[in-house]
């Protein structure tokens, strides 16, 4: 296992460090430089997202003479900058710090004149790292419907357009607060297919869909009688749709194909690489019967490395502890130890190097990694059943840790198999 599980750790650094969010700013920001400003315009910089910290220091570089910084990022990322303010929100849930973050943004805006710019610098993770609750909602509210979104299997597109309609900055909410102050926005996308209005809820960008939606949404899911009062109030007042907001330049400067690129890259020196799926969404339960199939019908006769990206949902059923690359990988060791022959071993990482609310990235699976659990004394199936692939995982060893990335551009996997 030592040889593949060294190329399947390779692979995954070629996606992070393709998504290393200083490089592609001053890639972008080298080849298109900011438009001057009127005289006595100032240039302030907001960073928000897990990405914040290296795009900030980035700026600062490239854009010595910023009046003012502020960076937004999650605990686990935080490091001071001089030069700039730097605040910690909680993720993935939002708490104080979140809206302490949020507050502190919105007063950062709204003190822009009308010869000022904004440079806003967004990453994934920023939706619950900087909120602000909608006029007439409370924090709780918003945490109250986050931890429901998060346990549905909803979509992120989903969860984002609701998230927007509860929300003061998302959904174009920043542009408002700026205006009429010019806003330029650079941003990592961790969403899959690239909507600008997904990532990091849009806070630069035209909201998703309305309040309507959202409670069509809502109620689809099942989780539209467990959410607060206030905000079923909110999403059910006619004519209150947030009004189109200012328009902004929003660049896109990194993503997850762009990731998957890399790995393809940097397998084909050894491998015979294959680009399956960018777009692995939907159930992990689902997604893994992708990845068993794909690898039953792969050549058997030579090296293959197939590639994956994208971000899968889980169903919670159980009470157990993981992150979907954790169960995605949990799956795939089942599925692989019925179905799966030969030296083969699989690995699904999240970018930022965090997987749900554990200390790991992600996991990892090979033909031992099924009996490896069961040897331990744990039953792989019950702890399955409860959700609880971080401790399937930890019994066998196949826990993937990195620590913090700094970058996030969704989930990457990869299959490999030798002949043999």
């Amino acid at each position: 296992m030592t040889g593949l599980l060294t190329t399947a750790k390779a692979l995954f650094q070629a996606a992070v460090d393709r998504a290393d969010p200083a490089l592609a700013l001053r890639a972008q920001l080298d080849s298109s430089p900011l438009p001057p400003l009127p005289e006595g315009g100032r240039t302030v910089l907001l960073a928000v997202g897990k990405a914040a910290i290296p795009m900030m220091r980035e700026a600062l570089r490239l854009i010595p003479d910023a009046a003012q910084a502020l960076a937004i990022t999650n605990p686990e990322n935080h490091t001071e900058i001089p030069g700039a303010t730097v605040l910690c929100g909680a993720h993935p849930v939002p708490d104080e710090t979140s809206a302490a973050a949020g507050r502190a943004a919105i007063d950062l805006a709204r003190a822009l004149g009308p010869d000022d710019r904004l440079v806003a610098l967004i990453s994934g993770g920023g939706s619950a790292l900087m909120v602000a609750p909608a006029p007439g909602l409370t924090l709780a509210d918003k945490a109250a419907v986050n931890k429901l979104l998060l346990a549905c299997g909803l979509e992120i597109n989903e969860m984002n357009l609701i998230r927007q309609q509860l929300s003061d900055t998302k959904g174009g909410g920043l542009l408002r607060h700026a205006a009429p102050a010019q806003v330029q926005a650079f941003i990592l996308s961790d969403v899959i297919g690239d909507d600008l209005r997904a990532i990091a809820s849009g806070p630069t960008v035209a909201p998703i869909g309305t309040r309507a939606q959202a409670r069509e949404i809502m109620q689809r899911a099942g989780i539209w009688d467990d959410a607060p009062e206030t905000v079923k109030a909110h999403l059910n007042a006619t004519g209150t749709d947030q009004e189109t907001p200012p328009p902004a330049s929003n660049t896109l400067i990194g993503s997850n194909r762009h990731s998957l690129k890399a790995m393809m890259a940097a397998a084909a020196e050894d491998w015979t690489p294959k680009l399956v799926s960018h777009r692995l969404v939907g159930d992990v339960s689902e997604a893994a019967e992708t990845i068993a199939a794909a690898a039953e019908a792969a050549p058997k006769d030579k090296p293959v490395a197939l590639i994956f990206g994208g971000e899968t949902t889980v169903q919670l059923r159980g009470t157990g502890l993981g992150g979907r690359n954790q169960e995605l990988a949990l799956r795939v060791a089942k599925l692989g130890a019925e179905r799966l022959s030969g030296d083969w071993l699989f690995l699904s990482g999240g970018t930022d190097g965090r997987d749900g609310p554990t200390d790991a990235a992600g996991g990892i699976a090979t033909p031992a990694t099924w009996e490896a659990i069961k040897a331990s004394g744990q039953d792989p199936e019950a702890l399955l059943a409860n959700n609880d692939s971080y401790a399937a995982l930890k019994a066998a060893d196949t826990l993937l840790m990195t620590g913090g990335t700094g970058t996030n551009v969704a989930d990457v996997q990869v299959f490999l198999r030798r002949p043999g």
